[in-house]
């Protein structure tokens, strides 16, 4: 029972020290990848899905494929990285972020799930929650990050509840589009600057 209870305090005290340790492991490349991905996927809605609401499979597809080719390549190299770096600490910590940010993709997905299958006339509301729900993901796991990164929930909080109120109009390709490339290109450069630069400048120390 003493062997059991150490083990528990020291998965314990892993957890802990993790939530107080940055998410190192999430490079700016893929979260600046999945901005242009917002992009090119607000530029090619038009020639895709002219008018989402008679084309609502088209949409989805669209816009549910980017978002889950931009999560697998962000989660491909957090997963490269803590291979690299298999310590404790960095393997509790991805996990941490990813035990945080999974419910708010989970809902997210059930939402999509019920809206296409049961009311696709209330596909407006999509982007709405999309970003609600993003920002709420980027909040609940903005401990993990740099501290200016929390501006970033802000930031899909606000714009999920201006797509709420513009009803129809929240289909428009720009209104996923351009939260999402500046949402996501700004949390790039948050990365940059408060990770990726310091290791930079080490190795050019070295």
């Amino acid at each position: 029972m003493e062997l059991d209870d150490a083990i528990a305090q020291i998965t314990t005290i892993r957890t802990q020290l993790a939530a107080t340790e940055h998410l190192r492991s999430l490079r700016a490349l893929p979260v600046a990848a999945s901005g242009l991905l917002a992009v090119a996927g607000a530029l090619a809605q038009p020639w895709l899905a002219a008018d989402p609401q008679r084309e609502p499979a088209t949409y989805l597809w669209l816009w549910c494929g980017l978002a889950i080719f931009s999560g697998l390549l962000a989660t491909l190299v957090v997963v490269r990285r803590v291979l690299r770096c298999p310590g404790a600490l960095s393997i509790a910590n991805a996990r941490l972020a990813a035990l945080q940010f999974l419910p708010s993709l989970a809902v997210g997905a059930i939402v999509t799930w019920f809206v296409a299958a049961e009311e696709p006339q209330l596909l407006w509301l999509l982007p709405g929650l999309w970003q609600l729900l993003f920002g709420l993901g980027n909040l609940a796991a903005h401990r993990l990050l740099p501290a200016p990164a929390a501006f970033v929930g802000v930031l899909f909080v606000a714009t999920g509840t201006s797509c709420l109120w513009f009803r129809e109009l929240a289909l428009h390709p720009w209104a996923m589009g351009l939260p999402f490339a500046t949402g996501q290109l700004t949390l790039a450069a948050i990365l940059w600057w408060h990770h990726e630069r310091r290791l930079d400048a080490a190795e050019e120390q070295v």
